[in-house]
């Protein structure tokens, strides 16, 4: 890939949080995120790109000391990346079947939360896969929390909502139940910001009150319900 032009992409996304992508894009052009943190930073999710280059400007930055996977469609090169730089990589034991090259670097975890690092939570929030994942951020440099959703909650053009799919290409709606069981287990974290998956998809402001929202809104609109 570097032979065909391809370059790593580090940018700022968020106080305290670097974007890591390739020029040009790679896979659906998904960027992982880089949380900076005094406890070691932790890589959030994974893109298909890694080279010499991008793994040294990473080090300048702290380095890696923990990675997070929201879910199958990025567990691609999450070996190389954990190899790279000597991290664990946190995988969701529901998506285990989905890992196609299993490691011992990888941590399978298994409930409904999991604390990698001071002021650091994953939650199993189920939606899009069983195992899928979000990072909440309590220690954020704001101090007013961000959550970590990738497309598990999906941060949409209009940034003061997101979605919920099960299957994105071919736009099969996530089930109600379990959306409600996602928001059930988010409602007790405080968090402003939220970041998916992709280049500026990040919600800025009444990061939780825009999940309580989009979950009531698409609910209702699933069910046709009123009340």
């Amino acid at each position: 890939m570097r032979a065909g032009g391809h370059r790593g992409r580090v940018e700022e996304e968020g106080p305290g949080v670097i974007g890591v992508g390739a020029v040009p894009s790679v896979a659906v052009g998904q960027r992982a995120l880089l949380i900076r943190s005094p406890s070691g930073n932790v890589l959030w999710d994974c893109v298909g790109y890694l080279d010499d280059d991008l793994a040294a400007e990473i080090e300048k930055l702290g380095g890696i000391s923990a990675i997070a996977v929201s879910h199958p469609h990025f567990y691609g090169v999450m070996t190389e990346w954990a190899r790279t730089f000597d991290a664990p990589v946190y995988v969701h034991a529901a998506d285990r079947d989905w890992v196609g090259r299993p490691d011992p670097l990888i941590e399978y975890w298994t409930g409904d939360t999991h604390r990698i690092a001071p002021g650091m939570t994953l939650i199993n929030a189920g939606t899009h896969f069983a195992g899928g994942t979000v990072l909440h951020w309590g220690d954020d440099p704001e101090g007013r929390g961000a959550l970590f959703s990738g497309d598990i909650f999906m941060v949409v053009m209009d940034r003061r909502w997101v979605s919920f799919m099960y299957s994105i290409p071919n736009f099969i709606p996530e089930r109600p139940r379990t959306i409600r069981r996602a928001l059930a287990l988010v409602e007790p974290f405080n968090f402003e910001r939220i970041y998916g998956a992709f280049w500026g998809r990040v919600v800025t402001a009444d990061g939780a009150a825009a999940v309580r929202r989009s979950a009531e809104r698409y609910i209702r609109f699933a069910l046709d319900d009123d009340s």
